[in-house]
């Protein structure tokens, strides 16, 4: 897993068994992009930079004029001096001059991976890192290039660090994190899009002269938009082909996008939003840019997805729970939404438990005088009306259960009618002369104040050290408007939106380090927030506020593009269904919802023994494979038809399960076969159903027949054990 670096040609060379990324440096300044992609024994410089001497092009060095950097393939944009697509930076001096002029000046190779200080990173003990020094001589600033090359992945990581060496602090209006030339323009872009309770929507389009960007100004990464982009062959599918793909770790506004340009050329980049954004970057200051993650695939997207997978799962998520098991909850929401009481509560508990559910979760409504969404968020005290002995009492008689115990919080908002806000109305993120703007009834509290992180510290601490809490679910239902701050001057108001999201980073750092054996789970009205960010902090995220087995077959399968299943919370609710009115049957619910992190989410006591009946066996046979639906083994292998007709993989080394969902039954139906292709071809399997046996090889080459489904939204599961 070496970084080398070749002094003679001036050429870095990234590689690993599996990929090769290669930098080189031209004319001792300018940073240059050579090769990425399949891994390569030794890298020579065949693809030599093309020259010509272009009308209308500027140049840098006035006795060649075969050099401009308007075609040169870059790592880093520059500014203001010939290169005219776009940038991943942009400085202002304080005279407003916003021309720089960086040169190469040195490197480092460490081992291992650095953190970044503030923010979520990738971990790496099995990494080497590349850091590349380029310095602006007039002003005395510094960029730092950062690249992590990890052993055992076809991962480069990247992210830039600025340094302040002058005397006169400068203003950062663009930080991007990474910024990257490809050659050739023939690719498709993937993106995953959407909106409330209809996220993670596959977007595919061939890419056009110009630039094409998704992004988000919303405070957070946004149900509507992923912070990711793939480049990929037009003949790439699940199964083959060539995926390029870039994820930004950051959960606030962000940029993602390509430009197709003159020359043939695909510039690709990612990083916060720049026109949210400002930063002041004082005297012997630095500001550290949210990291990106690249990946290579030459297996289409099934093996991109894998990679995603593994590294998400063993090198981003807390350490002690990248192999730990995750309970099978019950969540009260849409049983109760807020209309409980303790003694309708431990009802529901005592028959969770009889259905052998693990893990009991109180949502929304069990503080202040929150009856409803208009009042009470930020009082943080027990409704002792609903539960007389509070939170405490409560969860220490679901516990004598055998049950764990779980607590929904909102922290980020405020209602304004709450004591909170009464005592603190400059906690909340406003601008002067302007009426605070509400959503869901609720503001936002203003994070980039220390004094704001506090509070919300010391009142999670104040539940977290009972000992009573297993379980947090951390949710936040609007995004941000009028952001501004009362504690910073007029200058620095462009900081807040990315102060909010450090002083999110805090309180989740100092929280989840003090309890690492709570689980978190993150939500923003379902995907609102689903990104590596936050992923950094919690397990698991609440995947979409639809709980419907239709539009989640959907929706889940669209985040496991990135997101392995255990990531994805998933659970069987009430029919006809809150979000949609769709019925569909326990049994298609249960499947779906083991195809995520399963749980439950209705009022169990209102069942009929038979559907109770139905909960225990769905339950004992997901707790049977539990280790195969949360650590084996995720494989798409049919998308969805126009019938809604789709199919998926699990499987790990001792036995395999399809799931099928017919999606809407229809005439005529045609003969299918769906190929499982991932399974070990000179293994033999059992079917569990009719005890037939039948080689990996043919399930993989001829599949499986599925017979003609005469119901809508019927789904089959076919079952192997390797023998």
């Amino acid at each position: 897993m070496p970084i080398l670096f070749d002094h003679q040609r001036q050429i870095f060379h990234l590689s690993n068994s599996q990929i090769s990324y290669v930098i080189g440096i031209e004319k001792d300044k300018f940073i240059t992009h050579r090769y990425f992609g399949r891994s390569l024994p030794f890298y020579t410089g065949s693809n030599e930079l093309q020259r010509i001497d272009r009308g209308f092009a500027t140049n840098p060095d006035l006795s060649d004029r075969t050099f401009s950097l308007n075609a040169l393939p870059l790592e880093t944009s520059t500014q203001g001096t010939g290169d005219h697509r776009i940038g991943n930076y942009q400085i202002r001096r304080e005279n407003g001059a916003n021309v720089t002029s960086f040169s190469y000046k040195s490197y480092t190779i460490s081992s291992g991976k650095p953190t970044l200080e503030g923010l979520p990173s990738l971990r790496g003990e099995q990494a080497e890192t590349l850091a590349i020094l380029l310095v602006d001589d007039v002003q005395r600033l510094e960029m730092v290039l950062n690249y992590t090359l990890y052993k055992d992945y076809p991962v480069v990581t990247r992210s830039v660090r600025f340094l302040n060496r002058g005397k006169e602090k400068v203003f950062i209006e663009n930080a991007g994190s990474m910024l990257l030339d490809l050659t050739r323009t023939d690719f498709d872009m993937l993106t995953l899009n959407g909106s409330h309770t209809n996220e993670a929507t596959i977007g595919r389009q061939a890419l056009h002269e110009g630039i094409q960007k998704i992004e988000s100004s919303r405070g957070t990464s946004s149900p509507q938009h992923q912070p990711f982009l793939a480049l990929m062959d037009s003949t790439t599918n699940e199964f083959q082909g060539e995926v390029y793909a870039f994820h930004l770790i950051y959960s606030g506004n962000f940029t993602a996008q390509v430009e197709v340009e003159q020359y043939g050329s695909s510039r690709v980049q990612l990083g916060i939003q720049p026109e949210t954004f400002e930063w002041c970057l004082e005297p012997n200051a630095s500001f550290q840019t949210p990291e990106a993650v690249i990946s290579y695939s030459d297996a289409g997207l099934n093996g991109m997805s894998q990679t995603f997978h593994a590294l998400y799962q063993k090198e981003l998520i807390p350490v002690q729970w990248k192999d730990q098991e995750r309970p099978i909850l019950v969540n009260t929401w849409e049983a109760n939404y807020f209309d409980f009481h303790e003694a309708d509560l431990l009802q529901q508990a005592e028959v969770a438990k009889d259905t052998g559910i693990e893990l009991f979760v109180l949502d929304d409504g069990w503080f202040g005088q929150r009856n409803d969404d208009t009042s009470s968020l930020g009082d943080w005290f027990e409704n002792r009306e609903k539960l007389p002995q509070g939170i405490a009492g409560l969860a220490e008689k679901i516990q004598q259960k055998g049950l764990k115990f779980g607590l929904w919080f909102e922290p980020e908002m405020i209602s304004e009618n709450s004591r909170l806000f009464e005592s603190h109305p400059d906690w909340v993120l406003q601008v002067p002369d302007y009426p605070k703007t509400e959503g869901r009834r609720q503001l936002v509290l203003d994070l980039s104040q220390t004094v704001v992180q506090e509070y919300l510290i010391e009142m999670l601490d104040s539940y977290l050290s009972t000992g009573k809490i297993d379980y947090i679910k951390w949710d936040m239902n609007r995004h941000l408007t009028e952001v501004g701050s009362f504690a910073f001057p007029a200058y620095q108001q462009k900081e807040i939106y990315h102060r909010y999201v450090l002083g999110l980073y805090r309180v989740l750092e100092v929280i989840t380090t003090k309890y690492p054996n709570c689980l978190f789970e993150n939500c923003s009205s379902g995907g609102g927030r689903f990104d590596p960010g936050m992923m950094y902090y919690m397990a698991q995220t609440w995947t979409s506020d639809n709980t419907d087995a239709l539009c989640r077959s959907k929706i889940q399968y669209g985040y496991s593009l990135l997101y392995p299943p255990i990531m994805m919370g998933a659970h069987v609710s009430p029919v006809p269904n809150h979000q949609v009115g769709r019925r569909t049957s326990l049994h298609t619910r249960g499947l779906i919802a083991m195809s995520g992190n399963f749980g439950y989410e209705m009022a169990l006591t209102h069942l009929p023994a038979d559907e109770q009946k139905e909960i225990r066996e769905q339950i004992t046979f997901y707790k049977k494979h539990r280790s195969l639906f949360q650590f084996g083994k995720f494989y798409r292998l049919q998308s969805a038809d126009d019938f809604f007709a789709t199919a998926w993989l699990f499987t790990n080394d001792e036995e395999a399960i399809v799931i099928y969902f017919n999606g809407l039954a229809r005439p005529a139906v045609p003969v299918k076969y769906v190929k499982t292709r991932y399974l070990e071809e000179q293994a033999i399997f059992k079917n569990t159903a009719t005890g037939t046996l039948v080689s990996g090889a043919e399930l993989n080459q001829a599949g499986i027949t599925i017979p003609r489904i005469k119901e809508d939204f019927s789904t089959l599961l076919f079952h192997w054990k390797k023998i």
